[in-house]
């Protein structure tokens, strides 16, 4: 190797200071013999100009490397590689090894080897995408950097240091024990004592212990169809006799077929992978049922935090007066990926005997993670983290509806939901959703179809996913109206454009007559009804939902013969502009593209004679 050969190379845009890249750098080519033993390095001042970086901080990278006993100084010679460092390596003989393929062998010794249901398989580059509707994956915008790094810094203090870096056995920490019991289960209603309590590596650690204490062969367990494929290959494992319970608006269906099962498991906060919130009513059928039969219920309480449009509703087990329910949750999903704690809530017994399997596997999650999450959670990060995470996926849920509503309401219907962090979207009959979910790819837009949720061979092939976590909200309409083109472009069955519609094409004088203080009466895209009054004064009167929750107010006025309509909110406020046909009694709007965008029953409002005669408006547009 030439003496002046540079052999460290300093990214810039790493996070570690310079000297600390120095050090990583020297200490890896000391390690792997790239700097032999007895080698001596290069000055500090050749050195630092070879990287283009001041002589001190090479001076203070070779000195932490002195005193770390990688190099020693020889005096009015230099520093030289320690030739202590690796004498305990064993050395590598002869060639490398080539490349193995895969034994027959090895296959014959696997007992008990999983065969994994058809997986969607997120691309890794999936940031790449332009428009990517894939729940799970994270932004890192969402991550609490700067708190983070302050309970960090507490957990590892002196004190903090030598409380959990010691033997404590198989106990959690106390400090996060009591966190979870007094800040996080009051949100969900649930009172728990310490020993209710056990920390888990996330909520599969916690579903796997369940499973395994309480279930075998003989163990009829139920499960939601469609459900969440990783608890179906967890009670395979263990041979259960599996009811695949429905789904409906109302979460799982409690009826005879739940009569002989032992055990029931459910995701009610926001059901996995409809996303749809089980009703009280339904909650407490579901614990009676249990009751009648002594069986026990795991909640799985997925999302508990993302509900949008009503309270959440409390946790079953806080409902549950019988010690029935194993309760099992984890941090918010976005800290979870990296993090990966959860939690399992349950009568002492349970938690005592989980506990010993769980030492089996790990004696408990890192205390340090532990520590830093409970002093993330007692300095009120974790409160207000989730109001931002709330507020943030709440914009972009409500922004994914209302593009879906707008762009897709004659492609989509979507599945009745509170909250959760994605939609479940059917689309036209002839849709196949692997398919589509290919073409997708091919123009930026990553979607989820939806087979691999189900066991049965019920799986609808026009159904899939669009997730919010990973997808700026000003992205979200464009993906929606990308995707709209796509869904034009392959079903059969297209929609009706404006040079191919039925009706009569209104304009000027008979569009204000026909339009004029009437009520358009529809649907939208997620199943709510929508009123819309079309005042003689020019105003519009909207209504939505079953319980007319969702109202706005807005503008309409025709120029250049086509209606125009502006909503305080709906439709982002801006001004629609629209060619109209008139089929009967159904109103058709067209964008200026042709597409279209509304069809409704149109209504004649009742008014006296006066009100009748009122002038609609100018022709002119409105400031």
């Amino acid at each position: 190797m030439a003496p002046n050969e540079t052999l460290i190379y300093l990214d810039p845009d790493s996070e570690l200071s310079l000297q600390a890249q120095i050090r990583q750098k020297l200490v890896d080519a000391i390690m792997l013999g790239t700097f032999p033993e007895g080698r001596r390095l290069p000055s500090s001042r050749k050195l630092s100009e070879q990287l283009g970086v001041a002589r001190n901080t090479v001076v203070l990278a070779y000195q932490q490397l002195v005193d770390e006993g990688y190099l020693i100084s020889r005096e009015r010679s230099g520093l030289y590689v320690n030739e202590k460092v690796r004498q305990d390596r064993v050395g590598f003989e002869g060639a490398p090894p080539p490349e193995r393929t895969l034994s027959p062998r090895w296959r014959e010794r696997f007992k008990g080897r999983l065969t994994p249901d058809a997986e969607f398989s997120c691309p890794p580059n999936w940031q790449q995408y332009p428009y990517p509707f894939i729940e799970g994956q994270f932004d890192t915008s969402l991550y609490p950097v700067k708190e983070w790094r302050e309970a960090s810094r507490l957990a590892l203090g002196v004190r903090e240091i030598n409380e959990w870096a010691g033997e404590t056995g198989d106990a959690d920490d106390p400090m996060l024990i009591e966190q979870i019991r007094t800040h996080i289960l009051p949100r969900r209603g649930i009172q728990a004592r310490p020993e209710e309590i056990l920390v888990t590596v996330g909520t599969q650690q916690a579903l796997y212990l369940a499973v395994q204490l309480l279930v075998n062969s003989k163990v009829p367990v139920a499960v939601e169809e469609p459900g969440y494929p990783e608890m179906r290959r967890l009670l395979a494992r263990r041979g259960a006799p599996l009811v695949y319970q429905p789904v409906d608006e109302e979460g799982m269906l409690v009826d005879e077929r739940l009569d002989d099962c032992q055990l029931i498991y459910v995701t009610p906060s926001h059901q996995t992978p409809t996303a749809v919130t089980m009703s009280m009513e339904r909650r407490r059928a579901l614990l009676e049922q249990a009751s009648r039969q002594d069986a026990l219920i795991i909640e799985d309480d997925f999302e508990f935090e993302s509900n949008y449009l009503n309270a959440p509703h409390p946790a079953l087990r806080s409902l549950d007066s019988e010690d029935r329910v194993i309760y099992m949750s984890c941090l918010s999903k976005v800290l979870s990926p990296g993090l990966r704690l959860g939690f399992m809530v349950a009568a002492p017994e349970v938690i005592r005997e989980a506990r010993k399997l769980r030492r089996l596997m790990v004696r408990h999650p890192p205390l340090n993670n532990q520590r830093t999450v409970a002093f993330f959670l007692s300095l009120g990060h974790y409160d207000t983290f989730l109001m931002h995470l709330h507020e943030t996926f709440r914009e972009r849920w409500i922004a994914l509806r209302r593009a879906l509503n707008y762009y897709m309401l004659f492609y989509a219907e979507l599945a009745p939901a509170q909250g959760g962090s994605a939609l479940w979207v059917r689309g036209p009959e002839d849709l196949d959703d692997t398919f589509v979910a290919k073409e997708a790819a091919r123009r930026g837009i990553l979607i989820e179809p939806v087979r691999h949720y189900y066991a049965t061979d019920h799986a609808p092939r026009n159904c899939f996913r669009l997730g919010i976590t990973g997808i700026p909200v000003e992205r979200i309409r464009e993906g929606v109206l990308q995707l709209r083109d796509l869904f034009h472009d392959l079903t059969a069955n297209k929609t009706e454009t404006f040079a191919d519609a039925r009706g009569e094409h209104l304009t000027g004088e008979a569009l204000r007559a026909a339009v004029t203080d009437t009520t358009m009466i529809c649907i939208i895209a997620y199943g709510d009804p929508c009123t819309i009054e079309i005042c003689p004064d020019g105003d519009l009167v909207g209504i939505a939902g079953y319980s007319n929750e969702d109202r706005d107010s807005g503008q309409w006025w025709i120029a250049n013969n086509r209606w125009h309509r502006r909503w305080s909110r709906w439709a982002w406020g801006e001004t629609g502009v629209y060619d109209v046909r008139l089929d009967g009694d159904i109103i058709k709007l067209f964008d200026e593209d042709g597409w279209l965008i509304d069809r409704a029953i149109l209504r004649r409002n009742r008014r006296d004679d006066a009100a009748d005669n009122d002038d609609p408006g100018g022709d002119t547009e409105l400031a």
